[in-house]
């Protein structure tokens, strides 16, 4: 099973890119979320299957995600992002700045809301300031405040030319210890058995990689795009 893991991420990596970039694609910034279950002696990783007829990755075993809106950076969070996080967040970003580095975080902590129902932050009940649009506000009636230390930055890739949307994605990992419930979770080695994405396959041994290493901020973060038909994978 190791072997096929190793594969699939380095058919990832190697494969060069014939078709040119589709008129009119936008890269669009999005933001995901790994919610990782150490409790057991396998770690388990919280996937969705995406509709067969969606038009992006249909049918596939994914992880909770989405665009990163702007009203994203504005939601307040019972922590900063940890340092090293924040920086790395910031490199190769055009226009860089804490307020928008927050953001990204922030985004996969409310598409995990708003697509698994899943709350992760820290109960502050007593919290009255105003949410910065309908979204937040939902995420606030839980008497949840955003932990932004809890997040950890773990990879960055852009969907390659040629296809029909394509996002500048940052995915973030957060221990299960910051949810309030439970649902159905996967081992980790499984997922060499799902149809996932190359890229989705790439972080899952990221992830591996960095909870193997003590799961800590100063990791570096691998960052995966396409340069001159080449696949690279970089690091923050």
């Amino acid at each position: 099973m190791r072997t096929d893991i190793t594969a699939r991420l380095a058919e990832f990596l190697a494969i060069r890119d014939t078709a040119q970039n589709l008129p009119g694609v936008r890269i669009r910034d999005a933001a995901t979320m790994l919610v990782i279950d150490r409790g057991g002696p396998v770690p388990k990783i919280l996937f969705g299957r995406r509709h067969h007829g969606h038009k992006f990755m249909p049918g596939q075993f994914v992880f909770p995600g989405g665009r990163v809106e702007r009203a994203d950076r504005y939601m307040h969070a019972a922590t900063p992002l940890d340092a090293h996080v924040e920086v790395r967040l910031m490199k190769e970003l055009r226009h860089p700045s804490a307020e928008k580095a927050r953001g990204f975080p922030l985004a996969a902590i409310r598409e995990t809301f708003e697509e698994t129902g899943l709350v992760l932050g820290v109960r502050r009940p007593s919290d009255k300031r105003k949410p910065p649009s309908e979204a937040w506000a939902s995420y606030a009636r839980s008497g949840a405040v955003p932990d932004l230390a809890a997040m950890h930055f773990i990879a960055r890739a852009i969907t390659p030319p040629g296809r029909p949307r394509r996002f500048d994605t940052r995915f973030f990992a957060v221990d299960a210890d910051a949810i309030a419930a439970r649902i159905v979770w996967l081992p980790v080695e499984d997922t060499a058995k799902l149809d996932i994405p190359a890229i989705t396959m790439a972080v899952v041994e990221e992830l591996k990689i960095r909870t193997a290493n003590g799961f800590t901020h100063d990791l570096l973060v691998p960052f995966y795009r396409t340069q001159r038909g080449k696949r690279l994978r970089e690091f923050l």
